[in-house]
């Protein structure tokens, strides 16, 4: 058996492989940010039955390894060496912890459930716990799930990209209905597609910030958290040539008491959501349209992907879900509309 940990940084991503003994099998390779399809066909050419491994900060690739055929595995903090301000531990210090330990001690992730597979309770508990920071973040005008309700707006967002071919297509579909969207990008893809950030802006579309690498919050310090935001915020500004971001949306809206407290001594506003049909995990287009019009009320907040896997699905809904909102007497508007009526 093989062991490949799958490393990021500022440059892109890393991949080294080791045997059962934790000796090197392969020198580290890189691989930049728009040549990920080729960091999945170098692990999908490996001989021996392969075990991939990531860790908690490292949240836009597993989909795509899983639905290539791969086995990914997450190392959690606990298990590893601190990280850097900026990065993930290292490709091979991934690789020697999965073959040191063996998969029992990890958590094999699953297509269905994500980055977050076997975490899914704790993070509940801790998106419970913040309550009060966030009702607290909420009426300072710091943080929106949700804009007024007696106004028949609803917005549409947009995470994890840009990503080809689903970003395009997604424009697409809006540019036909005239209907503007706020997309919430991740640095790394920002850095590598910066054409489609300069497509959202062109558009009349909200471009905000989703962190760099799509990481769990709550395993990072306040100096890894300030770094993803700075860093992604940067990065869109240089690719589309316009502001830094004032949005930020937490990656699976992981909080805690005091990661809200960091957030709240940022620039950025935190934006949730209220309408999320999930899917990120390809329950059909009919679906994904069907919940977002069964839950969509005035002032929703509407999570979709554009990023992060096979976005297909979300494309095929979309115009369904357009016509539909439409036809209910609803007007889209970008999140920074919401948000001062959202604390009115």
């Amino acid at each position: 058996m093989l062991y490949a940990g799958v490393a990021w940084s500022a440059d892109g991503y890393e991949v080294e492989t080791v045997d059962g003994d934790g000796r090197r099998m392969t020198s580290p390779v890189s691989f930049d940010a728009r040549r990920t399809d080729e960091l999945i066909g170098h692990l999908r050419g490996m001989d021996h039955r392969l075990v991939t491994v990531v860790d908690s900060t490292n949240g836009i690739l597993d989909g795509r390894m899983m639905a290539a055929g791969l086995d990914v595995y997450r190392a959690d903090p606990h298990l590893l060496p601190p990280r850097p301000v900026f990065g993930s531990v290292g490709a091979g210090e991934l690789a020697r912890t999965a073959a040191r330990r063996g998969t029992a001690s990890l958590a094999r992730l699953e297509r269905g459930r994500g980055t977050q597979t076997g975490r899914e309770d704790v993070l509940a508990e801790w998106i419970a716990s913040a309550e009060t920071e966030l009702a607290a973040m909420t009426t300072a005008g710091l943080c929106l799930s949700h804009g007024r309700r007696d106004r028949r707006e609803v917005a549409l967002t947009f995470d994890d990209g840009p990503l080809p071919p689903y970003t395009g297509r997604i424009l697409d579909v809006l540019e036909r209905y005239g209907v503007p969207a706020t997309f919430f990008c991740v640095g790394m893809n920002a850095r590598a597609y910066g054409e489609e950030i300069v497509r959202m802006r062109e558009q009349g579309h909200g471009v905000a910030n989703h962190t760099w690498s799509h990481p769990f919050l709550p395993d990072l310090t306040r100096a890894q958290l300030v770094e993803q935001i700075d860093r992604t915020g940067e990065g869109i500004a240089e690719a589309g040539g316009g502001a830094v971001p004032t949005l930020f949306r937490p990656p699976y809206g992981s909080r805690t008491p005091e990661v809200m407290g960091w957030l709240a001594g940022t620039d950025a506003r935190t934006v949730l959501w209220d309408v999320a049909p999930d899917d990120w995990a390809m329950p059909g287009a009919d679906f994904i349209a069907t919940t977002i019009l069964d839950q969509a009320r005035p002032g929703s907040v509407v999570l979709l992907h554009d990023g992060g896997g096979d976005r297909s699905q979300t494309v095929d809904a979309l115009p369904a879900v357009i016509e539909g909102l439409l036809e209910r007497g609803f007007r889209f508007v970008l999140v920074d509309e919401m948000v001062p009526a959202a604390v009115v």
